[in-house]
């Protein structure tokens, strides 16, 4: 690429990151309290901590080792898998959807479920050996003193990277009833823009497939997502709602709370693979339920822009990308603006649109799912797949809204109203948390 080239894509990404940093800006409840000092310490964070993981060579290569360790844990879940299903956990089984356009290139059950229950299992058992517990610390503690955010809130935004939205609260439930609003809009957005290592395998998977060099490459990416995604959630969090109730100069660290993960190993181990296998069956169940919702809803479009008009027009406007009405044209047409934003070059704009809209209505497995299947195909460029790893890289999504309101709220009742009026706001402050990660990465994708 020219230099004239990448200076452009640079001008463009800045200019992406302002108009982000503005549409956030219009979401605040309390525009007059921003601290853009803290705002503008959370993005040169972001690009401080992406430039280390992604450039500098003796960081970067310990993070591949990092990755390294978890390819080997995803060989030897899919040899577990074959043992158990024989040639149903191969990957290349399947065939085209043609309701939604999706080449089916592994079995998802066989193939990629497996990966949840050993992660779960695996991240039980440094849980119950306090390995994570002092990871998660650590970066609540430089969390806390670079950005001045209270121990509450700091604590649960480094939960939320290494353990995810669901299991994050339980690390400050001490805290919870006398969290802020402030702080609880950024414990939800802390879980909206991040993902659990728990499905962490099941994305390398999916993108990855069985090539042990791309199964490193993206680990290494969403590795690096999940985690600058953290600061990007402090910005977005108190831009949109920031602390005007607590003296944060005066917080102390948090702990989090020494419960016993399991007796031993083998009852960490169980353990883990319990709650593994709970995940493991919600995603799938939600996969069925909502292909099923887009199969549908498909059919209804189809049907619909073939009474009318409407189905020469989508082809005609999207240049044959889009056949005629459905969930994935309009996903596209409405998002591909955004698209563009975050880096994404004109001829895989209404595919990117596409999976920003099938992320936010549906869910990040559907996402990544037609990620994979366009880029097995290789339909998209190389630096939209970048891109787009690191924008769908988060659980902001309308089911999400519900899975914190319920979850939050039964262990902290007192909470469940400022949960159920934060809700949408703290997806959308999700959402745009991961378009600023995907942002950075785009302008460090071309260096």
């Amino acid at each position: 690429m020219e230099w004239t080239d990448i200076l452009w894509q640079w001008s463009r990404a800045i200019f992406g990151m302002a108009a982000l940093i503005g549409i956030t800006y219009l979401f605040s409840l309390k525009k007059q309290h921003i601290d853009w000092h803290l705002v503008w310490k959370g993005l040169v964070l972001q690009l401080v901590l992406a430039f280390l993981m992604l450039k500098v060579p003796f960081i970067s290569e310990f993070f591949n080792w990092v990755v390294k360790v978890f390819v080997w844990m995803i060989d030897s879940t899919v040899d577990a898998a074959r043992f158990m299903f024989g040639d149903l956990a191969n990957a290349a089984v399947g065939e085209k959807f043609r309701d939604t356009g999706i080449q089916i290139t592994f079995g998802f059950a066989f193939f990629v479920l497996p990966t949840i229950l050993f992660f779960a299992a695996f991240s039980q058992v440094l849980y119950y050996y306090g390995v994570l517990q002092r990871v998660v610390e650590l970066f609540a503690r430089f969390m806390r003193r670079f950005m001045r955010m209270t121990g509450a809130e700091s604590l649960a935004v480094a939960a939320n990277v290494f353990i995810g939205q669901t299991e994050a609260p339980l690390v400050v439930k001490p805290y919870l009833e006398k969290m802020s609003r402030s702080e609880i809009m950024l414990l939800m957005t802390g879980g909206m823009a991040t993902i659990a290592g728990g499905v962490f395998g099941a994305y390398m998977s999916m993108l990855g497939g069985t090539d042990p060099e791309q199964l490193r490459l993206f680990g290494k990416h969403l590795l690096t997502a999940s985690i600058i995604s953290a600061p990007a959630a402090v910005v977005a969090a108190k831009i949109i709602l920031p602390e005007t109730e607590k003296d944060v100069l005066r917080e102390q660290d948090a702990r989090i709370p020494r419960d016993i993960a399991g007796s031993n190993f083998l009852d960490a181990l169980t353990r883990g693979t319990t709650d593994g296998l709970r995940l493991a069956v919600n995603v799938g169940a939600m996969i069925i339920t909502f292909m099923a919702l887009v199969y549908l809803s498909n059919r209804i479009l189809h049907f619909i822009g073939e009474v009318t008009p409407i189905n020469d027009w989508i082809a005609q406007a999207t240049n044959g990308t889009f056949k005629d009405l459905s969930l994935q044209s309009i996903f596209g047409l409405l998002f591909a603006p955004i698209a563009w934003l975050i880096g994404v070059n004109g001829a895989d704009l209404l595919y990117a649109g596409q999976m920003l809209g099938e992320k936010m209505v549906l869910n990040e497995f559907f996402a990544y799912y037609s990620l994979s299947e366009l880029k097995h195909q290789g339909i998209l460029d190389p630096h939209t797949i970048i891109i787009m790893t690191y924008a769908l890289c988060g659980f902001a999504n309308f089911g999400s809204i519900g899975i914190q309101i319920g979850g939050i709220g039964a262990i902290a009742p007192g909470q469940r109203q400022n949960l159920a009026r934060l809700g949408f706001l703290a997806m959308i402050g999700g959402t745009l948390a991961c378009l600023y990660t995907a942002t950075i990465a785009g302008m460090l994708h071309l260096m």
